[in-house]
């Protein structure tokens, strides 16, 4: 799905102190009490460990040349080591708990765990190795008991209490008076109020939960990785573009098939391939191949252990005293109920099933007309929806590749960031990255003065996992005496030129850089005090909100004359194309929106169970589909047995969030169109009430404030098409 910031991934530093968690800073400033001796014994003995001082590099990126897999387990031991002690030393303040000695103290400890884990876990998704993910079994285990021992240790517990109970005396602001909220909550959600065998319970529950999802998310990668189609005939290329089949020896030669063509079931290849190859039988070939991963009845299959999972988080949720695991997480967020989710899907999917079901009469009746002897299936649904968008709009998105050279977009954004916010962005080659591939920019404000560092990492390779996202390897915060600046970064999958061309992107791949920029710029243009309210630090729910908004900037035509210009000629795209795309926007909205809910409903479903005995997956999944009504022509966008965002990532229960948030962007943009899409109030208002206040204060109340009401969901049935017409 487009626009995860995987935060997706740092769920891992929520991992490990959910105090600090989803922080990423590098600073390595201390302010509590001296590290114990486990954790100086642990510093002295690895004295070249580039963890243990500060990065020696411009505004303290992570030294990446330095930073080897050995690094990391002992700075994670020493990070832990010194957080205990600094735990302990509020524990131990003879002093009256306050909002300083006990909040604040708690919100400034973990910077070294915090400081490991942020490049950890950034690389565990962008560049990860086998080393890293053996590295990552071993840390999980030890980052949930850490985790633990923080919040279910009574005596913290019963400081954070006492605040708690002081709070409406305290006349703290409202960050502060949102930062206690938080702690209080994540100690009674955390199992404080347990019992002693309970909390034992709960400790044993969280490491089994944590090693399944590490297993499942190896297992889809080792999957993903493996499979291949290899073609060996010219013959079978057909319909296929020139830059698709360019790509596809490319990669043939880097898998040791020279001479020959591979596609993968990584999106860019498998994309493509689906949309326009000729030969229906490699089709169906292809997209089983993607459909089944984890579900082969191999090494790497996954139907166990998220049927495990599914189990033990229903098992771990009633012992915190909810129904569900649904519940338990959705009380966070801004639905609060899995019911008020389903509620909302429900007033969504007749429409879209109903508009997807006419897509596929259409579909059918072309391969009647053409003499086609068999039913539409999902292997067919690209190959033909591009025939009918052709057929209705003279359109495909291979005609706006030309237009849309990663480059060009990249200037398209940066225009569109500079309009509504005066920001501008400097290129930089001299400064540390991870991986050749990466960019990195210093980004400015309007007034000049050096607001983040940006990183881009945008090409498909084997040691990134699938899909798009937004990290950070440090936020933005001013709290305790330093001012942090972000170092931010988006990852994407696309596929690499081919020769001496340049990236060349479609109109969808585009509009998902646009998308990772709006979290890009929610990390950068954060302006909070506290680190765990910084930049992204919203519910999941609320997180693809302002990335949603974003999108809407690249189809104004004022912005494609900027930067959507011919890689060759330079001409912009013209004005006809433009309107053709326009136009075909809302084609195929029905399987878009209920290849979506369709995983959306899946999520909830495995998440709403309320017994602990682990399912048949495979039949529990073909009950859900059975259940909600879905067409055999379309499968999820996920289903169970590769559902990383819900399996081995942090949406559990959330994987609705997307299109919760899109009612959001929906709504908003429309306030840009009301006003003038680059008006400068609106703007300034966007910026000072959703990406400056991160989680700062109640998400809904920002969205309020900026807009002047709550959202309605005609925007997004209207965007989509699928108001009753």
């Amino acid at each position: 799905m487009k626009g995860l910031t995987l935060k997706p991934v740092v769920s891992a530093v929520a991992l490990a102190l959910a105090l600090t968690a989803c922080s990423a800073s590098n600073t390595t400033t201390t302010t509590q009490e001296a590290p114990n001796v486990v954790a100086a014994q642990i510093i002295e003995n690895n004295a070249s460990n580039p963890f243990f001082k500060p990065y020696d590099t411009y505004l303290g990126i992570p030294d990446f040349d330095k930073i080897k897999p050995e690094h990391y387990l002992p700075a994670f031991k020493a990070g832990i080591a010194q957080h205990k002690a600094e735990i302990q030393a509020i524990i131990d303040n003879p002093a009256a708990p306050t909002f300083a000695n006990t909040i604040e103290a708690m919100e400034f400890s973990g910077e070294l765990t915090t400081k490991v884990a942020s490049v950890f876990y950034n690389l565990t998704g962008a560049d990860t190795n086998e080393q890293l993910q053996a590295i990552s079994k071993e840390v999980s285990p030890m980052l949930s008991a850490a985790s633990d021992d923080v919040l279910l240790n009574d005596a913290l517990f019963q400081k954070v209490k006492a605040v708690y109970e002081q709070r409406n005396q305290l006349n703290l602001n409202v960050a502060q008076a949102k930062l206690l909220e938080d702690t209080y909550k994540s100690f009674t959600r955390g199992g404080a109020n347990l019992n002693d065998a309970d909390k034992t319970k709960l400790r044993a529950l969280n490491e089994q939960i944590g090693k399944l999802s590490l297993e499942f998310g190896d297992n889809l990668l080792a999957e993903t990785n493996a499979f291949e189609l290899v073609i060996d005939s010219e013959a079978q290329l057909s319909g296929l573009p020139a830059d698709v089949i360019a790509t596809a020896a490319q990669t043939a030669t880097k898998r040791g098939h020279d001479g020959k063509w591979v596609f993968t079931t990584s999106r860019p290849s498998i994309t493509p391939f689906l949309t326009y190859a000729d030969n229906r039988e490699l089709r169906e070939k292809l997209y089983k191949g993607y459909i089944d991963r984890g579900n082969n009845d191999n090494a790497n299959d996954n139907k166990k252990i998220l049927a495990q999972m599914a189990a033990l988080r229903a098992e771990r949720a009633q012992l915190m005293g909810y129904k569900t695991h649904a519940h338990f997480v959705l009380e966070e967020r801004t639905a609060k109920t899995p019911e008020n989710v389903y509620t909302l899907l429900n007033k969504i999917w007749p429409a879209a099933l109903a508009q997807a079901e006419a897509e596929v009469a259409d579909m059918q009746a072309l391969i009647d007309a053409e003499g086609g002897d068999f039913k539409l299936a999902g292997w067919d649904w690209w190959y033909y929806s591009d025939k009918i968008r052709v057929a209705k709009y003279s359109f495909n998105e291979q005609q706006t590749r030309p237009y849309f050279s990663l480059e060009n977009t990249l200037q398209g954004v940066f225009y569109t960031a500079n309009r509504l916010f005066g920001i501008t962005v400097k290129e930089r080659t001299d400064l540390p990255k991870y991986n050749d591939e990466v960019r990195t920019w210093e980004v400015y404000d309007k007034d000049g003065e050096l607001m983040a560092i940006f990183m881009g990492d945008y090409f498909v390779r084997d040691s990134k996992r699938g899909g798009a996202w937004m990290n950070s390897y440090r936020q933005q915060y001013n709290m305790n005496g330093v001012e942090s600046k972000p170092i931010i970064v988006n990852v994407l999958n696309y596929p690499r030129p081919a020769g001496d061309e340049p990236a060349l992107l479609t109109f969808d791949e585009a509009s998902t850089l646009f998308h990772e920029f709006g979290h890009a710029l929610h990390g950068m243009m954060s302006d909070v005090e506290y680190r765990s309210q910084a930049g992204t630090s919203v519910p999941r729910d609320y997180v693809e909100f302002p990335s949603q908004v974003m999108e809407n900037w690249m189809t104004q035509p004022e912005v494609l004359a900027q930067f959507a210009k011919h890689y060759k000629t330079g001409e912009v795209i013209p004005q006809e194309l433009v309107k053709k795309i326009q136009a075909a926007s809302k084609f195929n909205q029905g399987f878009a929106t209920v290849e979506y809910m369709a995983a959306t409903k899946l999520d909830l479903d495995w998440h709403t169970v309320t017994d602990f005995m682990p399912k048949d997956a495979a039949k529990f999944e073909a009950e859900s589909l059975n259940k909600m009504g879905l067409i055999a022509e379309i499968a999820p966008r996920y289903r169970s047995t590769y559902f990383s965002h819900i399996f081995a990532g942090g949406y559990s229960a959330g994987y609705y969030s997307y299109i919760w948030s899109d009612i959001l962007g929906a709504d908003a943009f429309e306030a840009f169109k009301e006003n003038g899409i680059f008006d400068k109030a609106t703007a300034d208002a966007f910026r000072d009430n959703i990406l400056s206040q991160g989680g700062s204060e109640d998400p809904m109340q920002l969205y309020k404030q900026f807009r002047g009401k709550e959202a309605g969901i005609e925007p997004l049935l209207r965007s989509r098409g699928l108001l009753a017409k």
